[in-house]
């Protein structure tokens, strides 16, 4: 499957993006979608990630509360609505699929988009 991530982009600390994951074929409902960023310097890390059903949702813990993720199966998209952005929130995001569970971990994800930049100004 072919990801394809957007709405990245340049905004205000405290205020609010969406970024978009969307699939190249209808067999998308059967994976399970994660977003991770990566700031320069830094590692890939995991941010947020939802179960093919939509039923679980995970999340880091510096983005508990203000970040949601959330699916359309039958527009095979995934959404990432970040709120009360701040200065270090400011890094390149990418959504990754993998068959079975939410993981935490780069490995095991078999698709990647090509990410997308959220740059946050204080």
């Amino acid at each position: 499957v072919q990801l394809q991530a957007s709405g990245g982009g340049l905004v205000q600390a405290g205020g609010s993006l969406r970024l978009s994951c969307a699939a190249s074929e209808d067999t998308f409902y059967r994976y399970s979608i994660a977003w991770f960023r990566q700031a320069p310097g830094q590692e890939r890390d995991f941010v947020a990630g939802i179960t093919w059903t939509g039923a679980e949702t995970y999340y880091a813990d510096s983005v508990k509360g203000r970040f949601t993720i959330s699916r359309d199966n039958a527009k095979n998209t995934v959404y990432l609505q970040m709120n009360s952005l701040k200065p270090e929130d400011t890094a390149v995001y990418y959504c990754a699929a993998r068959t079975g569970g939410v993981i935490t971990g780069r490995r095991g994800h078999h698709y990647w988009g090509q990410g997308t930049l959220v740059t946050v100004s204080s």
